[in-house]
């Protein structure tokens, strides 16, 4: 599967940013983009700062959030989430790797969990100049309670964001630690943040000195300083990122970059002039999002011909045959590319997909076949479990049909279609067997999610 597609929704709670904000706040919900190669890539690229935070690299996710802001959190758990704008404004994995160091250091330090820790101090205070202003008013001072609520809001918000500066000075200095344990350089991490510095002195001009206590990070300008005189002590501080890893996050940056930026845009930044292999995977990107499928292929094919057995970009020509009404055509590069990686998931079902659009209900064996070992390496993935319903509901499987549905619904957190197809499903299944348990746990999940909506809006 590649970035031409758009995943499962994060409802999330800001708990770091790459930019200063006045407030830790609810992020809305994001799509998630998701990509064999890329997530390959970033686990290579952070398995060794995984490694050196004491964490497991099998249980620590990296996440591509689909958003232009220049932005990376964690909110709980063992996941980093990574917008796609630091993304393509990174100049190389150095400089992302510096970030997810950061976040690492928010991971390893709780600080998602111990987050609320300054929230409820803060509402203590707010909570106590509510009931003395209004204490104030009724008395008869109206300025004066006016003036203690003001007070009061003023040092509640002063007290959180105390707090959270805390929080991102000590991720800073866990990420110095750990890159160094980890014998990647520094270099990019202060690279990026006098990147950012630009686009900061830029959001905060109109604010006085006094005003920027009110960030929820320290300065840019005083990490920028701290990082500085940490990093050059490292031993790592001349080490050359691996150039075959940097050629690696090129791909997928200008992969990325041809998904999420204007095609214009991204034909400015890779022009035709420009025969680099990213070139060519960006402007495949933007010609295919254009519904130019010939120009596409063209730029699919010159992939192919500087590595003819590149799985990813036999992948990228089967997933343009696939979506230009020729899904017969992408069955041979999308055969090949699942073999090469030896059935990668999110491959797998693009495979799977190709072979239920040909409507050759002869395909179909191999359909469900591929498909059922797709989801079963990878479940967070609603176009597998599409396409395999889709399977099924053609076999006359109507109870599995149902379940594939509300796999796919639950992801998409649309309940009452989760509800009404487990139930369906439940109802078809053999009593005790797997899928009908995995039915009984949907229906269970819908029914508290459905409950949990009904008292907030009451």
């Amino acid at each position: 599967m590649t970035l031409l597609r758009l995943f499962r929704a994060a409802s999330l709670f800001l708990s770091t940013l790459a930019i200063g904000t006045l407030a830790a706040q609810p992020v809305a919900a994001q799509s998630i983009l998701r990509d064999a190669e890329t997530e390959a890539v970033f686990r290579e690229m952070t398995r060794p700062i995984i490694i050196a935070a004491g964490l497991d690299p099998r249980n620590v996710e990296i996440i591509i959030v689909h958003d232009k802001e220049i932005n990376a959190f964690v909110a709980g758990g063992q996941v980093v989430f990574i917008n796609s704008g630091l993304i393509t404004a990174a100049d190389n994995a150095n400089q992302v790797q510096g970030v997810v160091a950061h976040e690492l250091g928010h991971m390893a330090g709780g600080h998602a969990v111990f987050g609320d820790q300054g929230a409820r101090g803060a509402y203590a205070i707010m909570l106590l100049s509510l009931i003395l202003g209004a204490a104030a008013i009724a008395a008869g001072g109206g300025e004066a309670g006016a003036g203690i609520l003001g007070a009061g809001q003023r040092a509640a918000e002063g007290k959180y964001l105390a707090f959270s500066r805390t929080q991102e000075a000590t991720a800073d200095a866990a990420g110095v630690k750990y890159l160094d344990a980890a014998h990647i350089s520094g270099r990019g991490s202060i690279a990026f943040f006098k990147k950012l510095q630009n686009q900061e002195y830029r959001f905060y001009q109109s604010h006085s000195d006094e005003q920027s206590y009110n960030q929820t990070h320290p300065l840019t300008n005083d990490r920028i300083t701290f990082l500085s005189d940490q990093y050059p002590h490292s031993s790592a501080w001349d080490t050359k990122t691996d150039p075959a890893l940097e050629a690696k996050f090129q791909r997928v940056k200008a992969k990325l970059a041809g998904f999420v930026n204007d095609p214009d845009q991204t034909l400015r930044d890779y022009p035709e002039s420009n025969h680099g292999l990213p070139a060519h995977y960006a402007r495949a990107y933007a010609y295919h999002r254009s519904a130019y499928p010939a120009k596409a292929l063209s730029e699919a094919d010159a992939l192919l011909a500087a590595a003819p057995h590149d799985p990813y970009f036999q992948e990228l020509k089967g997933q343009i045959l696939l979506e230009s009404g020729k899904a017969r055509e992408a069955l041979p590069v999308l055969r090949e590319a699942v073999r090469t990686t030896e059935a990668q998931p999110l491959i797998a079902a693009t495979f799977g997909h190709a072979l239920v659009e040909t409507e050759d209900r002869t395909q179909y064996p191999e359909a469900l076949r591929i498909l059922r070992a797709a989801v079963n390496k990878d479940r967070e993935n609603p176009d597998a479990w599409y396409s395999l319903g889709v399977i099924y509901d053609r076999m006359g499987d109507i109870p599995r049909a149902a379940l594939c549905t509300a796999e796919s619904a639950q992801m998409a957190q649309r309940w009452p279609v989760a509800l009404r197809n487990a139930q369906i499903a439940y109802a078809g299944l053999p009593q005790g067997s797997p899928d009908s348990l995995r039915a009984q746990d949907i229906e269970l999940i819908a029914k508290n999610e459905l409950e949990k909506s009904k008292k907030h809006k009451h």
